[in-house]
C-alpha cells in the first residue's frame, strides 16, 4: 500500500477521479449563481482546506524559505490557474458538462507541446500519437450533433 501512495499514477488517477466530480459539482452549483462568485466560493474553499493541510501537517514553511524565482513561478501558475477556473466555470455555466470538460482536458495536448517547446522534454512517436488521440477524442466528445 505504501508503494501505491508513493506512485505518481495512483495520485494521476485521483487528480482525474476529482476533476471529473469538480465539473459535475461545480455545474449544479453554479445553477442559479454568477460563475466568477462561484469561481470566488470554490476557491475560498480551497485555502481554508489547504491551510488545515499544512496546519495539521505541520507543513507551513517561513516566507524567507522560498526563493523569488519559485515566488515568481507560483505567482504566474496561481494567475494561470485562476484565469483557467474562470473560464473553466463561465463555459459549464453556459454548456453541457459532458462537452466542457473534454475541451478543458485539451490541457494535456497544451502540456505536451508547451513542455517540449519550454521545457526541453522529449516525446517519442508513440506519445505524439496518444497526444494526437486525446485531442481528437477531446473535440468528438465535444461535438454537438
Amino acid at each position: 500500500m505504501v508503494g501505491l501512495f508513493a506512485s505518481w499514477q495512483f495520485w494521476a488517477l485521483l487528480s482525474a477521479a476529482f476533476a471529473a466530480l469538480t465539473a459535475i459539482f461545480a455545474k449544479i452549483g453554479i445553477e442559479n449563481i454568477n460563475s466568477d462568485f462561484a469561481t470566488f466560493i470554490r476557491t475560498v474553499v480551497i485555502l481554508v482546506v489547504l491551510g488545515g493541510i499544512l496546519t495539521v501537517t505541520a507543513q507551513w514553511q517561513g516566507p524567507g524559505s522560498v526563493s523569488r524565482r519559485t515566488y515568481l513561478f507560483l505567482v504566474l501558475s496561481g494567475l494561470a490557474t485562476g484565469g483557467s477556473w474562470l473560464c473553466y466555470f463561465r463555459a459549464l455555466k453556459l454548456g453541457d458538462a459532458a462537452r466542457v470538460a473534454p475541451i478543458d482536458k485539451l490541457s494535456v495536448v497544451l502540456v505536451a507541446v508547451f513542455g517540449v517547446i519550454f521545457l526541453g522534454e522529449r516525446l517519442a512517436g508513440p506519445n505524439w500519437l496518444g497526444i494526437a488521440l486525446i485531442a481528437a477524442g477531446a473535440i468528438l466528445v465535444a461535438y454537438k450533433v
